[in-house]
Order: C-alpha cells, then structure tokens, then sequence
C-alpha cells in the first residue's frame, strides 16, 4: 500500500508541474507603456538624409536628371526700341549686355541647359569682333545675321563655328510679318542646332562652367539692402532697372521703368545673379564701331539676394571669364545671370543707382 500512494503521490506532482509550466508559456508579456518612458524625453526622428544630385547644369549651377553636354549656343540679340519685346530670352542661361555703336546695347544671350528647342528667339542681329570674344568665352557656336568686316575676318580666317543669316546659314532663320525689317529676324534652337550638325561643328561642351553655391547655402543666405538698382548706359532709351523680388529671390528686370518682358511668355526677365564688369571701351570710326577689351582684367561686382561683392574680373587661362575675389572665383547663387559690360571713366558704383 505504501508504495502504491507513493506511485500516486508522484504521478500527481508531475501532473501539477506540467500544468504549471504550460500556464506560464501561455501567459502574455505586458506591452510597453508610456509610463515606462522617462518623463521628459522625447524619441528622436532621424533626419532624411539630403539628396545629392547627379548632375548640375554648366551655366546655372541647377540640379539636372541628366548630364547635359550640349555645346553652348550664344544668339546676338537686338536691343533696339522697336524689337521689344523679344522672344526667347526666359530661356537663356546668361545674358549679357554690351554698348555697341552709336550708345545702343546688345543682348548676348547664352542657351546651354535648357531642354527646350522649339521657341522663337529673337530678333537676331549684327555681329561684332567683341561679341565673337564673348561667345569663345564659353565655346559657343555664334548665330548672328550680317557682322562688321572685323568680325568677318575673325570668324572665316580663325575658323570659327558661326551660323549667319546672311552669308552662310540662312535657311536657319525667317523673318517675322509681324514686324518691319531689320527687326523681324527669328530663329529657334532645334534650326540653330541643325545648322550647326549640317556644318560639322563639334556637338559636346568642352567648358568647366562657373562656381555655385548650393540651392541650402543660397536660400539660408541674408537678404542684404541692394533690392532695387538701375544702370545707365549711354542713351537714356537704355536705363535699366532691377527690382528685388523676396519670395522668389531673383531680381525682375525693367528697361525705362517698363518690364522687360519675353514675347513668348509674357513674362518678366529675371536674374539671380546681377554682375557688372568694367572695361576699355574705343571707338574706331565715324559709325561708332567699338573695341572692347575682354582680356586685361579689371573691376568687377556680383549683386546676388542684395547682396554686393566687390571683386574682380579676368580672362582665366580654360577660356572663360571669371569673376573672383581674393584669388577664389566668386560662387553664384544657382539660376540666371545677366552680365553688363560697362566703360570706364567712372566707378561702377557711380554707373549704378542703387535704392
């Protein structure tokens, strides 16, 4: 009998042990409360991590999706009074501005990142020996229609890459019925680039571009006071304006306190970098035909989210000219430039009212 109940005894313990540790392993966790987070700290969210581009565009520091290589395309454009508005200008890279004869400007308007070709764009106008430095600058093709005999000499003896209306690519080009000649001229870049295949002219861009900040550096930067300015070239049909707009941050042009619009869009010219360089201007016969010195250096000033830099300009040894201070280039705000070649004589503060 002992044995018996001491079998029993056994038989029911193991039974008490099983069912207790089948009791545990079902039993749930208790889930994490907030009372168990230590009043006071909060989690932290880690921070996406910025993306960096691929690519950026040449001329105006932009992000791109792809690598454009395209080589640049520099389109001498008509200033005058009665070509106002021009078309196609909204998408130019840069644009520069420069005396020619008689105290007129002409626009030089530099096309490379933008993946539009089909706009209208012009009028188109004269070329000049300077405005053949300026394309080289950036190792454009030169369109144009007619030149002086300067210019004609340069651009056959020196081999340059040029589509002209008049003597060597004129199915490139038509003429407006909107307009009265000579300022009815009209091209776009899909017949420009055209040309340029048809005549073997190298494709690909060889240049290193400019200097930029990044879009972060340039939307933390301050706003400074230089928000509205005008420069005044020679006639007083030339003074142009600039007005700061803040949301934006880019400077809205204006020519006589008119906006300088584009024909295609309707819409103001802007600029993100406003630069001014200083040079030897001479005039070279009764027409008022100008050189004009785009080798020797000389001042300079980058206008950019109001703020100035006062530095310097150089011919630099890749072809370009830049603009630098302290020996480092300038770093342009990512966008539009416009680029104005002023005369010497006075200060380029003194060539501009600033408010």
């Amino acid at each position: 009998m002992n044995k018996k109940w001491a079998m029993i005894v056994t038989v029911l313990l193991c039974i008490m042990v099983f069912v207790s540790a089948c009791s545990e392993g079902n039993t749930a966790k208790p889930e994490p409360t907030n009372e168990s987070i230590e009043p006071g700290i909060e989690q932290a969210t880690p921070s996406p991590t910025p993306v960096v581009p691929a690519y950026f565009a040449l001329l105006t520091g932009k992000a791109m999706e792809e690598q454009i290589d395209t080589r640049p395309v520099a389109v001498l454009i008509n200033n005058l009074a009665p070509a106002r508005p021009q078309s196609g200008l909204t998408e130019a890279d840069i644009i520069w501005e420069v005396l020619a004869e008689g105290g007129i400007t002409r626009l030089v308007a530099i096309f490379q990142s933008t993946p539009n070709n089909e706009f209208d764009l012009g009028p188109v106008r004269s070329n000049r020996p300077y405005f053949i430095e300026i394309a080289d600058s950036f190792d454009a093709i030169i369109a144009h229609a007619g030149a002086s005999n300067d210019a004609y000499a340069i651009l056959q003896r020196q081999d340059k890459p040029y589509l002209d209306e008049i003597s060597n690519a004129g199915k490139y080009y038509w003429r407006s019925s909107e307009r009265k000649a000579p300022h009815n001229l009209y091209t776009n870049l899909s017949k420009l680039r055209e040309g340029a295949s048809a005549k073997g002219y190298r494709e690909q861009a060889t240049i290193q571009g400019y200097s930029f900040m990044t879009e972060e550096e340039a939307a933390a930067a301050p706003i400074g006071s230089a928000k509205n300015l005008e420069v005044q070239f020679q006639l007083k049909g030339y003074r142009v304006g600039y007005s700061f707009d803040e949301t934006n941050r880019v400077y809205k042009r204006s020519i006589n306190d008119e906006p300088h619009i584009d024909k295609n869009t309707e819409e103001a010219l802007f600029g993100h970098n406003l630069i001014f360089m200083q040079t030897e201007h001479k005039v070279l016969d009764k027409e008022g035909r100008l050189s004009v010195d785009l080798q020797s250096g000389g001042e300079a000033l980058v206008i950019q989210n109001g703020e100035m830099i006062e530095g310097k300009w150089s011919a630099a040894s890749d072809g370009m000219i830049r603009f630098v201070k302290d020996g480092a280039d300038i770093k342009l705000v990512p966008g539009k430039s416009f680029i104005h070649v002023l005369p010497l004589g006075k200060s380029i503060l003194e060539h501009i009212n600033i408010e």
